[in-house]
């Protein structure tokens, strides 16, 4: 078959890019994961020695469950916010639109810093609370998995919002009035309208903020600390102070299946939501 020069272009425009993921995206992953093969025979043996162990099924299930909880979090908080500041108009939506990306402003470890501010024995909220007389002794906060949530749940909440605000603007307003009209409540209009029509928004922050909730050190490590050890910081434990690169690569190949089941019962929900966002 002939392929004419005019054909080949598109295909040549996006050659530079393909290579460049392929060298520093997929490549290193594939590496990753070829690493983690075993010998001939027991192909799986790092996967059942690293699974064989309570405390990595631990940190395991503890990461999933504060990535979840996060995700749910912020996108319950960003969807309000991104609905306030879809609905303003003029002045008031840039200062509303820079009040919720401030965040991202600053990097995670001095985000991170000013909640050990808030939450530690002697911070803000145990400062405030034993000068008022509600408690006799400084709150454990820090350290916690609530301290962890909190945490990434402020640093992720931004994402969640630039993800829904496109989709809440494009609604058409018609619709919901129309809803509404016929008789159905407000629950009913969110849960039969507004829902399905900002799936696909949701679908992309709900992926974002999981992904980086499971990814994410250096919050994990100044919030969680040992106490609540999730598998980012367990990877930079086995890599950089073990040493123990086989059990580093069973950590990292098991991070990225997470993450790609995640967007497939993400891309799932949304299907289920409106069709046509899948």
């Amino acid at each position: 078959m002939n392929i004419r020069p005019g054909q080949a272009l598109p295909y040549l425009l996006v050659l530079p890019g393909t290579l460049i993921v392929l060298g520093l995206l997929v490549l290193p992953v594939a590496d990753t994961f070829t690493g983690t093969i075993g010998p001939e025979g027991d192909r799986l043996a790092l996967y059942r020695q690293f699974f064989s162990y309570d405390y990595n099924i631990t940190v395991i299930v503890r990461s999933v469950r504060v990535a979840l909880v996060t995700s749910v979090l912020s996108l319950f908080l960003g969807y309000f916010a991104a609905s306030v500041i879809a609905r303003a108009s003029g002045l008031w939506r840039q200062i509303l639109l820079v009040c919720a990306v401030f965040p991202l402003l600053t990097g995670a470890i001095v985000r991170s810093f000013a909640w050990m501010i808030v939450l530690g024995r002697n911070g803000l909220l145990n400062s405030t609370l034993l000068s008022l007389g509600i408690i006799n002794e400084p709150m454990p906060l820090l350290f916690t998995e609530v301290s962890l949530i909190l945490g990434l749940v402020y640093l992720f909440t931004p994402l969640a919002v630039l993800s829904l605000i496109g989709v809440i603007e494009a609604i058409d307003r018609s619709i919901i009035d129309a809803a509404t009209s016929l008789g159905a409540s407000p629950r009913a209009v969110f849960r039969q309208v507004t829902l399905p029509l900002i799936a696909p928004g949701l679908l992309v922050g709900g992926v974002l903020v999981f992904t980086g909730s499971l990814a994410a050190f250096a919050t994990g490590r100044l919030l969680g600390g040992e106490a609540e050890t999730i598998l980012p910081t367990l990877l930079n434990e086995k890599a950089m102070i073990s040493f123990d690169w086989d059990a580093a690569g069973v950590i990292a190949v098991v991070m990225v299946a997470i993450t790609f089941a995640v967007v497939l019962v993400g891309q799932f929900a949304a299907r289920r939501l409106n069709p046509s966002a899948g």
